[in-house]
């Protein structure tokens, strides 16, 4: 029987719900025909946003969207995005499958579509092919009320008061696609374009700095040492890939010894985001710079007779446990780690959600997400869970991964990730100086390859789970293999 230990007396930082956050890029058919669809269409939708899928995201509990990329960003002229729909230029989207985008979805969109969802706006703007002036001059038309070109331009195109931006990211991925640069030279440049990135009115943004790719190291050293005073937060991306980059495996086939490669290799995120940390606290003992992982999620290869550049794949109970587990983490890291968005939101990668026309179906990590919102702005408490390791290709990682949390009202959240494939793992939770009075609980479970398709939509969603019992100071239970069970834990 393995021991689990909550202690609700040791309260350790606040979890801040946009780690719970999304991104959607111009890349395949996230925006167009996963998020958008238009006006024009029969696809009901609400100002050209497609209903099912903002109502599903809503019900999810999306706390914050981040846009317009990815690599798309530093490409990404904002002004071709905005005005009369058929005046706006067309360009070809290099990065993704070569097709046109047409920019009908561009800022007020993205805003109408922040509005539907009731959540906060992540925007990226462009260091890899941009200006200086460019980005000062979205920022002012964006969040500026006052008198000013870029307000009257606004206004001219029907917006009369300024949104709210949270976050702006100043460049994506400076080491590769927006613009491959050394880390001293992207330090000076985001020190140069943030001074032009201003606060107006009320509005105070917080600036997202471009991070590391997964164990670059360095990058975390040279930017924090050069632009350290500067940042908010400093973004980190990580994408499990269970293969090669040239050949990544599919996403629904795969024996068990690739299902341990994917959940080892995404639990290996721990490990990153622990040396990174220690790298910005050399720098920042203060801990007044986040951690952003804006990019994280499985990558497999496409589906079968899909755009290679769409990156459209299939969800299985495999990802489910790879969100769980990575949700986990992000949980137990929180004193540093104040946003991360799954890539991304819908029919890309990881996606929470996949349509076909006016069909939508929800995937395994939908339901992982809308499972763990009740951890949103809780307070991390300590806590820990003995577990027997698995070890696969030289990487290891406890079988049970498990964080907890208490809201205002006491109820304390614990969500326990069970890796095994084979293996039911029983459980006896304690908590500390405390006598239990009521849990309730819910599982998501499964084979490993089970998912949802349009014609079976519900092949893979959360029960309520009875498999424990109650005992003064908490319960056993009898965690099924490849399961994610979430516990509410009233004293």
């Amino acid at each position: 029987m393995e021991k689990y230990l909550i202690n609700p007396n040791q309260k350790i930082s606040t979890i801040n719900k946009d780690i719970y956050g999304h991104f959607s890029e111009h890349l395949g058919r996230c925006i167009h025909e996963g998020l958008y669809v238009g006006e024009n269409l029969d696809i009901p939708n609400v100002n050209g946003m497609r209903k099912d899928v903002v109502e599903a995201l809503k019900e999810m509990g999306i706390p914050v969207l981040r846009w317009p990329g990815g690599c798309f960003a530093d490409e990404y002229h904002w002004k071709d995005g905005i005005g009369p729909k058929a005046n706006r230029k067309k360009m070809i989207n290099t990065h993704w499958g070569g097709v046109v985008e047409d920019n009908s979805f561009g800022t007020h969109e993205f805003f109408e579509l922040c509005e539907q969802l009731g959540c906060e706006a992540y925007v990226n703007g462009n260091v890899g092919s941009g200006t200086v002036q460019e980005m000062s001059e979205w920022v002012e038309y964006m969040t500026f009320d006052g008198v000013s070109p870029m307000a009257e331009l606004r206004k001219a195109n029907g917006r009369e008061k300024p949104w709210k931006v949270k976050y702006f990211g100043v460049g994506n991925e400076n080491w590769g696609c927006g613009g491959n640069f050394l880390p001293e030279d992207y330090a000076q440049e985001f020190l140069r374009y943030n001074t032009y990135v201003r606060n107006y009115g009320d509005n105070r943004i917080y600036r997202v700095c471009c991070g590391p790719n997964a164990e670059d190291y360095h990058w975390t050293d040279k930017v924090m040492w050069r632009a350290r005073h500067h940042i908010n937060g400093l973004s980190l991306h990580y994408y499990t890939v269970p293969g090669s980059w040239e050949k990544k495996g599919s996403s629904t086939q795969f024996n068990d010894d690739e299902y341990y490669t994917t959940v080892t290799k995404a639990y290996k995120i721990d490990e990153i985001i622990t040396r990174h940390i220690e790298i910005m606290n050399k720098y920042d003992p203060e801990h007044r710079v986040d951690l952003i992982v804006d990019e994280w999620g499985t990558w497999f290869d496409v589906e079968e007779g899909t755009n290679p550049g769409f990156l459209y794949q299939q969800n299985t109970m495999r990802d489910a446990m790879v969100a769980g587990l990575s949700l986990n983490i992000f949980n137990k890291h929180s004193d540093r780690i104040k946003m991360a968005n799954i890539a991304q939101t819908v029919n890309v990668l990881q996606a929470v959600a996949l349509t076909d026309g006016d069909e939508m179906v929800l995937t395994p990590t939908y339901h992982i997400f809308k499972m763990y919102k009740q951890h949103h702005g809780n307070t991390l408490l300590g806590s820990f869970i003995t577990s027997e390791k698995i070890e696969n290709g030289g990487l290891k990682m406890p079988e049970l991964i498990e964080s907890a949390s208490v809201d205002e009202n006491g109820v304390i959240c614990s969500t326990i990730v069970n890796v095994s494939l084979d293996k039911t793992k029983e459980v006896k939770c304690q908590v500390a100086d405390s006598a239990v009075k009521r849990v309730v609980a819910e599982i998501l479970t499964g084979k490993a390859d089970a998912h949802n398709t349009f014609e079976n939509k519900n092949d893979v969603v959360t029960s309520v789970f009875t498999d424990f019992e109650l005992t003064e100071d908490g319960f056993i239970a009898k965690i099924p293999p490849c399961s994610v069970v979430k516990f509410s834990i009233e004293k």
